[in-house]
Order: structure tokens, then C-alpha cells, then sequence
């Protein structure tokens, strides 16, 4: 008797428990799908402005979640370092193509109009519902563990750990992938660099935790930066 009575005094006694749940769910998995659609039509904005940026800020995810997983990031950070990898260059948009796609070194001038690019994609990112944790850490995405960096010129852990990451993973990428007007570093140069620089320009955990898996897949992230490991090394 108790196994039967008690379903049917809960279910009776709250008719409403059930669709008021589905709805709810409803209205999250909505909110999921906007927030998924948002993030792609931005990324697809990269991919109209400059398919390598695209591209890259797709590659910078994945290494970005796998360094964050690692670090034991919790799910509403590993959201925002997903978000922020995938966006972080979408202040680009507000960069003359003459300055992004610019085969010599940019100009006094050029070059703090480049440096604008974090402020932009804050701008645009902090206006949505949801995104003003990712739109901060997008801001901060070209300070240095010194110190040095822009736009606010924060230091160390004073920089969200995002942040860090995205600084890292893109400065990588950066390195080791062609363009039209450069050839990429050696996966070996682009280490040395990072690890030369770790401690002022970049979080050494996060430099280490990146490399643990970076060098032992060299092959993989060659081919998606579009240089083979034969003809850098």
C-alpha cells in the first residue's frame, strides 16, 4: 500500500510540478541554443573579416578547455574560457583591414589603434545577457604577468585566470601559424619563446600545463596552424 499511495499523493497533491519543469527546461534549453547561436554568428563574423582568425580562435578553444580541464577550472569558467577563445579577437572588427592584414611592422599610430581591438570586443560582448564574465576576460586577454601589458596594465593573479590562459594558448598559435606574409616558427622556436617568456609575458602554470600536451601532440597542432613539422624544423 505505502509503494502505491505515495506517487499518487505527490503527483495529486502538486499538479503543477511537472509542466512548470518542463517549462523551465524549456526556457534553459532555449537560452542554451541563443547563447550557442550567439557565439557562432560572431565566430562567423571573424571568419567574413579574416578566415584565419576564425579558424584560429576555433583551434584556441579546444586547447583552451583542454588547459582550463586541466587546471581544474569549474564549468561556469571552463563556459567563459570557451566563449573568450572563440572571441577574443572580435574587436577586430573595429580594426582597418589596411592594419590587420598589413605585411610590415604597423606604425606608431597603427599599432595603438590594434591595441584598441580588447576594449572593442568588450564593448560589444558586455551589452549581451550572460556574457559579461567572457566580455571582461576577452578586455584582459594582452595584459603580462609582469605587469606590462594592456589595456589596464593588471599583474599576475590580479588577471582572471581566462585570461591568462587565452594570453598563452594565443601567443602560440600566433607563432607557429603561416600567413601570407610569414612563414610560422618551428614548434622548437615557439616553445623556447614561451618558455622564455614565462614568468614576465605569460602565468608559468599556465605555460606548463599547455606545453605538457602541446609538444607531445606536435604533429596535430602543425597541421592545424597549416605548417608541417618536417618543412619547420
Amino acid at each position: 500500500m505505502t509503494h502505491e499511495r505515495i506517487p499518487v499523493l505527490n503527483v495529486g497533491s502538486n499538479p503543477r510540478r511537472v509542466p512548470e519543469s518542463l517549462r523551465i527546461k524549456q526556457v534553459e534549453e532555449q537560452v542554451s541554443a541563443l547563447r550557442t547561436s550567439v557565439i557562432c554568428a560572431f565566430n562567423q563574423l571573424l571568419d567574413l573579416k579574416d578566415l584565419n582568425t576564425g579558424v584560429h580562435s576555433t583551434r584556441l578553444a579546444e586547447w583552451g578547455m583542454r588547459v582550463g580541464q586541466e587546471l581544474g577550472l569549474d564549468e561556469a569558467e571552463l563556459e567563459n574560457l570557451e566563449v573568450a577563445a572563440l572571441l577574443h579577437d572580435i574587436g577586430k572588427v573595429g580594426v582597418p583591414d589596411s592594419i590587420l592584414k598589413k605585411p610590415g611592422k604597423l606604425d606608431h599610430e597603427e599599432y595603438a589603434l590594434m591595441k584598441k581591438h580588447p576594449e572593442y570586443g568588450w564593448a560589444v560582448l558586455r551589452m549581451l545577457p550572460g556574457f559579461g564574465r567572457a566580455a571582461l576576460d576577452i578586455l584582459h586577454h594582452h595584459e603580462s604577468f609582469d605587469g606590462k601589458g594592456y589595456p589596464a596594465g593588471l599583474k599576475d593573479t590580479e588577471i582572471p585566470i581566462v585570461s591568462r590562459i587565452v594570453t598563452v594558448i594565443d601567443a602560440f598559435d600566433a607563432m607557429v601559424s603561416s600567413r601570407p606574409y610569414r612563414t610560422g616558427l618551428p614548434h622548437e622556436e615557439a616553445v623556447r619563446r614561451l618558455i622564455q617568456c614565462s614568468g614576465t609575458q605569460f602565468d608559468p602554470v599556465v605555460v606548463q600545463c599547455f606545453l605538457s600536451f602541446a609538444q607531445a601532440e606536435m604533429e596535430t597542432v602543425f597541421a592545424a596552424a597549416g605548417t608541417s613539422v618536417s618543412s619547420a624544423l
